[in-house]
């Protein structure tokens, strides 16, 4: 193996590991031979070893949903279609960081258990990468950061929206100041997939406030904000109500009988008002919930500057014609900065943000998604939560440093967080 490869590890093997697998063999099909998966490992063996090699493991995990584009999907990669290595498989992750197989380390597992994983990855020198949303909790994600820190390991958030050349050519286009001074922000709606009362994901965790943090706003939470972020700079404050609209949820075969339910303490539902660092000002909404059919904002939301507005991926601007916002990146932003956001034409997010880690862990930095940027993605929607439950205002600056957590305050308890 050559020296300068990065052996990896897979903590958890779920239903995102499909699209992780793709990215990575996106990698290898473009060259970068820079990476080796050596370990996979998950509590159930079947888990890992589904993903080892085409036709040779367990049978695929069931499709989560009908959306052909849904990330959790993914079932056609394996670990032996972009390398002729076998990687081991473990059902404890403290045996493979003991046989000291892996440089750095995914973890896909539920949130629960990312605090406690990644403390003990980086405990054992190996670098740390976390799906999103990042930790449970405010504290929990200092925690690690401070650790990160103080043993110079490289820390970062699985966020693969921020990689999109969606998100890329809107930040470029808001940045330039084609949009002017940013005013206002609309997004969010009510109901979609997995309304009125169907378990998210078939994981029932993401319905439980212990397990999950919270409901939509730590699971669709960091995705929006950390998108949010990145276009129209950091959020200053918030003040919103969250409610849990279904107490249950159910998961039904074909014929329409129920064979999984949960009852659900964490919110489905929020409404938000966000005050931005800038001056801006947003109305987020989201809900798991809706019974007859979905509302949503035209194109997922809008933002709107002095000069016009980025709506559905559409740049409309005060006296000219509507344009593609992708279209407008690709003819104006230059080579450079489009070769330095997608190398050799990778336009796979799963891709660049693994090659963004793994670079960084050669490089000896901290990757753009770093731990500081996973803790950013997860303050608004505590924020949210921390508002609700406070009935007042919450500054974002607060809830990062820990110094209002109010509703975290029993998952840290049960968790041991300190």
């Amino acid at each position: 193996m050559a020296a300068s490869r990065i052996r990896l590890g897979f903590v958890g093997l779920g239903y995102i590991t499909g699209a992780h697998l793709r990215g990575l063999k996106i990698l290898r099909d473009q060259g970068f031979d820079i990476f080796e998966v050596t370990a996979l490992c998950s509590r159930n063996r079947e888990n890992a070893e589904r993903w080892i090699g085409r036709d040779k493991g367990p049978a695929p995990l069931p499709l989560v949903s009908a959306w052909p584009d849904d990330p959790l999907n993914v079932r056609d990669v394996w670990v032996r279609d972009f390398q002729s290595t076998v990687p081991r498989v473990y059902t404890d992750h403290r045996d493979m960081l003991a046989d000291r197989v892996v440089d750095a380390v995914i973890i896909l597992s539920a949130v629960s258990a990312h605090h406690g994983v990644a403390g003990d990855v980086l405990d054992a020198g190996v670098h740390a990468f976390i799906e999103k949303p990042f930790t449970l909790t405010a504290r929990a994600a200092l925690r690690l950061i401070e650790k990160a820190e103080a043993r110079r390991l490289t820390l970062g958030v699985a966020e693969n929206l921020r990689y999109l050349e969606s998100t890329r050519a809107g930040g470029w286009a808001i940045h330039s100041g084609l949009l002017g001074a940013i005013q206002m922000v609309l997004s969010g709606g009510v109901g979609n997939v997995w309304s009125p009362d169907r378990i998210v994901a078939r994981t029932p965790w993401r319905h439980v406030k212990d397990e999950a943090g919270g409901g939509g706003a730590m699971d669709i939470g960091p995705h929006l904000f950390d998108w949010l972020r990145y276009q129209c700079g950091e959020i200053d404050e918030v003040i919103a109500l969250a409610r849990t609209i279904e107490p249950v949820r159910v998961t039904r075969d074909d014929t329409g009988r129920v064979v999984d339910q949960v009852h659900c303490d964490a919110d489905d539902t929020f409404f938000a008002l966000l005050q931005f660092a800038s001056g801006a000002v947003g109305n987020i909404a989201f809900s798991w919930a809706g019974h007859g059919e979905p509302t949503q904002f035209d194109g997922g939301g809008a933002i709107y500057g002095s000069r016009g507005c980025l709506k559905g991926g559409r740049l409309i601007l005060d006296g000219e014609q509507p344009v593609e916002a992708v279209a407008r990146f690709r003819e104006q932003a230059g080579g450079v900065v489009r070769d330095r956001l997608f190398p050799r034409g990778i336009t796979d997010g799963f891709a660049l943000e693994w090659l963004e880690f793994i670079s960084a862990v050669q490089q000896g930095r901290q990757p753009e998604t770093s731990g500081v940027e996973g803790l950013k993605d997860i303050a608004p929607g505590l924020a949210i939560l921390e508002s609700s439950a406070l009935g007042r205002p919450v500054k974002l600056a607060d809830v990062e440093a820990g110094r209002v957590e109010d509703y975290q305050r029993s998952i840290n308890e049960r968790w041991g967080i300190r």
